[in-house]
């Protein structure tokens, strides 16, 4: 009996799910709240009001009968409170218990919605419903995750991953979240490709609207006009080549040269990183535009008449050039880093020179840097919408077809569905060309061993371009941002340049009322929106990402491939695909969060989530695991050697995480421009609804706001970094 009694006691976290379970089931509301930011329904007619009853209250009434079996699942794990783990019933009753109530809540939530049963096959069945229900709230989301984690325990208790809890909870944790929201709304996305005009599912419909002429056409080449499609994948293609020669260019620059103003080139080539994507192309609008500095100059001096020239695909390459260059140069500037110096020093002892060692040892290593920032580059160009939008003219693409095929007068999601298959298509094939271009070979010159080498210079035939290229391009970055500020400060451009600062007042006015402050600019409500669910997101998006990094690089499951494949989808799929995804996903029960805070916050997180799980496994695959090894020798579980061995010395894993994500947050607007509304309304698609008003001066003085904006928040970040990086050295060369 003592036995059985100090077990018992070693239940805690059974009993915490128990308890949640039921208070999700009985106390909170189960369907959704208006907001649910806001806690208003506690004093408004909760728990009695119907729509923010709990389940319990609900069936007590007669209502929703559906919810009534998983009353038998919030019981059954009442039966093994006092039992052993060790004993048979305990795993098994978890086990049916958990995916019992987990499995019933998914499938009435699925299976009756706001017209009652929302297949013609339920209706067949069991007749008409009579009633309906709404999308999920605090009670089912809380009672599902009880549901989950007692069925993981269960699992554990039957010796799963050496019947760690923590483990197989995480495991099921992340699973279950990278399903619904990354899974689920592709599938649903898909679904709709195939839904014909008058309703119902047609193979034919899709198949027509697939094969379209307006997206496969090749009439460009006949002197007419290309479809979206290959408009898309040619942008892609030389946007992907042009950003990954420039990375090199810049990368090659900092590591193989005497160039004296490194740290400013760095931080030149990272600035784009922090500026909406869209204001870029703005700025050459300025330039280039009909109005533009440039296109006047030359005008003026030549006598050529001004063209709309920088519409169309020279301008939005030229945008996303700008744009992208830096995530290619900081993929290029680790691997041209990694290359060891050693491998390079032996081709040179053996009378190569400087360009045969180059050409036959280094460019060859960092064939896997190369392939990524392609990779990145394609895929950045495929998912923006801002640039297109701003420079596309007649050269329609797949991101802004999409866009209009949801927002526009024909409102056809259909097609919206069908264009986001191509897209996705493109994108998961520039995956497979990646692995199959780098194949199963090795890339591996970092060994455990020390490595004194000096990387050499570059060979003088390719420094002159490379100081040449990099000389052009730093210059016309710089002059970029320059027209970015001065058009933020004159009146009207083309017309009216004198300095003002009206463009700032429109948007960030701030005066004093009866109640204090009064926040009059008309940018405000979107500015503080977006700070919020950045601040939200970003710690989120580090932790699902962490916890992720830590069960692939310390933990041995089945699975475990298919389980890091998922994780990194959502990194494959563009931010386009995304949007419309969620849109048709999370539009009707059993989630219905569209126009929501909650929606935006959910899709950054998971956007942004496979960038937190390479960092983690950066930093974790330089950890031994006998620093594990030893926590749990001396007691500890896995969570607590988590949260007190590995986390600690994880903080530039984490802080780059963070910066990542709020960043991203900050500046997103291909998912972004589908799920705001007006109550939660973000920078950017306040920016872009200001640049379709031909209102230039103030969307660049609110991007310019948020350059400024960015700049401060990353650099404080960076702060945060080095201390960090310091801190563990110091403590590391304490321990040795």
């Amino acid at each position: 009996m003592r036995l059985a009694k100090s077990e018992s006691a070693a239940h805690p976290v059974l009993i915490f799910w128990i308890i949640a379970g039921w208070v999700g089931y009985a106390v909170l509301p189960w369907y959704g709240v208006e907001d649910f930011w806001e806690f208003r329904w506690l004093a408004d007619g909760w728990p009695f009001y119907s729509d923010y009853a709990p389940a319990a209250l609900l069936i007590a009434q007669g209502q929703k009968l559906w919810l009534a079996p998983m009353l038998v699942a919030l019981i059954l794990p009442l039966l093994v409170i006092r039992r052993r783990k060790s004993d048979d019933l305990y795993g098994k009753i978890l086990i049916v218990a958990g995916g019992f109530g987990f499995a019933w809540l998914v499938a009435q939530g699925l299976g009756i919605g706001l017209r009652g049963f929302t297949a013609p096959w339920l209706v067949a069945l069991f007749g008409e419903l009579g009633d309906r229900q709404f999308g999920m709230g605090y009670g089912a989301l809380l009672t599902a995750s009880a549901f989950l984690f007692l069925f993981t325990q269960g699992i554990a208790a039957r010796g799963a991953v050496n019947g760690d809890v923590f483990v197989t909870g995480a495991i099921g944790g992340v699973v279950t979240v990278v399903a619904i929201f990354v899974f689920f709304p592709i599938v649903k996305m898909l679904g709709a490709a195939f839904v014909a005009d008058g309703g119902g599912y047609s193979g034919s419909t899709f198949l027509s609207k697939l094969f379209d002429q307006r997206i496969w056409s090749l009439g460009c080449l006949s002197g007419g006009r290309c479809g979206v499609a290959w408009n898309s994948l040619f942008l892609a293609v030389l946007v992907g080549i042009l950003t990954t020669v420039l990375g090199l260019v810049f990368a090659l620059l900092l590591t193989r040269s005497s160039f004296r103003y490194k740290r400013a080139l760095r931080a030149l080539t990272v600035l784009p990183i922090i500026t909406p994507p869209f204001v870029i192309g703005l700025a050459i609008i300025l330039l280039f535009g009909l109005s533009g500095t440039v296109t006047q100059t030359v005008a003026d001096w030549f006598g050529i008449t001004p063209t709309r020239w920088i519409y169309g695909l020279p301008g939005i390459l030229i945008a996303q050039v700008l744009a992208f260059t830096p995530i290619a140069f900081l993929v290029m500037i680790g691997v041209v880093e990694g290359v060891s110096p050693s491998m390079e020093e032996a081709a040179q002892t053996l009378r190569a020179n400087r360009w045969q060692t180059f050409r036959t040892v280094s460019l060859p290593l960092m064939r896997p840097g190369l392939a990524n920032a392609f990779l990145l580059g394609f895929i950045e160009s495929m998912a923006d919408f801002g640039n297109p939008l701003v420079l596309g003219g007649n050269y329609d693409v797949l991101s802004t077809e999409i866009f209009f095929a949801i927002v526009g007068a024909q409102y056809d999601q259909s097609r919206a569905a069908i264009l986001a298959f191509v897209l996705l298509f493109f994108t998961l094939g520039a995956f497979w060309v990646q692995r199959f271009w780098l194949g199963r070979k090795s890339y591996t010159t970092v060994t455990g061993k020390g490595d004194a080498g000096v990387h050499p210079l570059m060979p003088r035939g390719l420094s002159v371009p490379v100081y040449v290229v990099a000389g052009l391009w730093g210059a016309f970055t710089l002059t970029v941002y320059a027209y970015i500020v001065y058009g933020s400060l004159v009146q009207l451009w083309g017309l009216d340049h004198t300095l003002t600062l009206d463009h700032y007042r429109t948007a960030f006015a701030v005066g004093w009322g009866e109640n204090g402050i009064r926040w009059s600019g008309s940018a405000w409500s979107s500015f503080w929106t977006t700070i919020m669910i950045a601040t939200i997101s970003a710690p989120l998006t580090a932790a699902v990402g962490l916890i992720t990094a830590y069960l692939l690089t310390r933990q041995d499951f089945k699975g475990k491939q298919s389980f890091e494949f998922g994780t990194m989808l959502s990194f494959a799929v563009p931010g386009t695909v995304i949007g419309v995804a969620y849109i048709l996903a999370f539009n009707v029960p059993p989630i219905e969060i569209t126009g929501t805070g909650l929606i935006l916050v959910i899709s950054f997180v998971f956007r942004n989530m496979p960038v937190g799980v390479r960092a983690g496994i950066a930093s974790m695959s330089q950890l031994d695991r006998s620093l594990d090894e030893s926590s749990l020798t001396l007691g500890a579980n896995s969570w607590q050697t988590f949260r007190a061995v590995i986390l600690p010395l994880l903080k530039p894993a984490i802080v780059a995480a963070l910066v990542y994500s709020f960043v991203s947050a900050m500046t997103a607007i291909s998912a972004v421009i589908f799920l705001v509304s007006a109550r939660y309304d973000m920078s950017t698609s306040y920016i872009i609804g200001r640049v379709e008003n031909n209102d230039y001066g103030l969307a660049i003085a609110y991007s310019t706001a948020l350059i400024f904006v960015m700049l401060a928040a990353v650099g404080l970040m960076q702060l945060v970094v080095g201390r960090t990086k310091i801190g563990r050295r110091g403590a590391a060369g304490m321990g040795h």
